[in-house]
């Protein structure tokens, strides 16, 4: 019942910004500033939070004119959707980017034509940082960070509340599995590893935290790298195929929300238990409230937040810029993890995302 009003409520909010372009007024005789924001698409509960953080920052009320067009995961949309903003003559551009490569030759177009971007959410790679005022949103090197020292926290010493992560379900640790303090398990961690959309910052980022981590533990391995494309089908799909032809994992390292209920569903197809007393120990990142609540209820082990509310933080970034202020250019937004321990119904009840 949780996941059937989940799925109206996206729809409906996805319904609304699916299309080309969302405008909060008409512009004719009115002072607006206008923003002009390409997003990335309505993929995941985490950007359709994201894209309602800035309907309901930039209004009219406030003095601005949001244009929002959905380039539905495709970075060709997005650079149709910048050049015209150009022809418009905007007062200002926000860029959610949909991968970090190819943004050099549309960010010197709008350098030219004077206009200030902010990139928000993912980052992008170019020659010239100078092309863009600020890049605001997540540390996702550190979110993939914080995943894998919980994950090598509850290897060590065995989390009572997921089992002996690494060990077949019933087996009792011995000596020869967990040797002294410090010293690394001779059981092998399976890992499968749901990855976003590739060449996004969070994969990218995500991924280097991990792909470290394994190469550093001995007794750490990929059972293997598959993309999700940060959606709930797509991952579904992946891992179903997968799971087809093996099923020895231990952990599922699930880039994003979506992607892990679609594992989830398929797991529960393959018959294959998670959470408390499960064969699969699940990390997730997003920290939606749906996510949280199977973290509560036991079925989900780690939930790593990455916050969407950055239309706040935009629009102080650019209130700063029409001022003069200087303007950082890095902004991270604070962000943390949860397990079942650190979660009550009441919080997750008020979680506005």
């Amino acid at each position: 019942m949780r996941r059937f009003f989940s799925l109206i409520l996206s729809t409906a909010i996805a319904f609304n910004i699916a299309g080309c372009t969302v405008q909060n007024a008409d512009p004719q005789d009115k002072d607006l500033y206008v923003i002009g924001f390409s997003q990335v698409g309505s993929e995941s509960d985490w950007r359709i939070a994201n894209s309602q953080s800035m309907i309901e920052t930039f209004t009219e009320d406030k003095g601005y004119e949001l244009r929002m067009v959905n380039a539905r995961q495709n970075q060709d949309n997005q650079l149709a959707a910048v050049r015209t903003f150009i022809l418009e003559g905007v007062d200002f551009i926000v860029i959610a980017p949909v991968v970090e490569e190819g943004w050099d030759s549309v960010l010197a177009e709008v350098r030219a034509s004077g206009i200030p971007v902010i990139i928000m959410d993912r980052s992008v790679s170019v020659s010239d940082n100078s092309l863009y005022l600020s890049n605001i949103g997540s540390d996702f090197l550190n979110q993939g960070t914080m995943a894998v020292e919980w994950l090598e926290e509850q290897t060590e010493t065995g989390d009572p509340g997921q089992g002996e992560i690494g060990l077949t379900e019933g087996e009792t640790p011995t000596e020869e599995v967990i040797e002294d303090e410090g010293s690394d398990e001779t059981d092998t961690l399976r890992i499968l590893h749901l990855q976003g959309t590739y060449g996004a910052t969070a994969q990218l980022l995500r991924t280097q935290a991990l792909e470290d981590a394994v190469e550093a533990h001995d007794n750490w391995e990929f059972a293997a790298q598959i993309c999700g494309d940060y959606t709930e089908a797509k991952a579904y799909e992946v891992v179903s195929e997968y799971l087809s032809g093996d099923t020895d994992i231990d952990v599922l390292y699930s880039e994003n929300d979506n992607m892990t209920f679609g594992a989830m569903r398929a797991m529960d197809d393959a018959g294959i238990t998670y959470g408390e007393g499960g064969q699969v120990t699940i990390i997730t990142f997003d920290a939606t409230r749906e996510a949280l609540q199977y973290c509560l209820d036991g079925d989900i082990a780690l939930c790593v937040e990455c916050n969407p509310i950055l239309g706040p933080a935009v629009e102080e970034l650019i209130s700063d810029y029409r001022n003069g202020n200087s303007i950082s250019r890095q902004v991270y937004v604070p962000e943390t993890t949860y397990t079942a321990s650190d979660l009550t119904q009441e919080f997750i009840d008020s979680r506005i995302y």
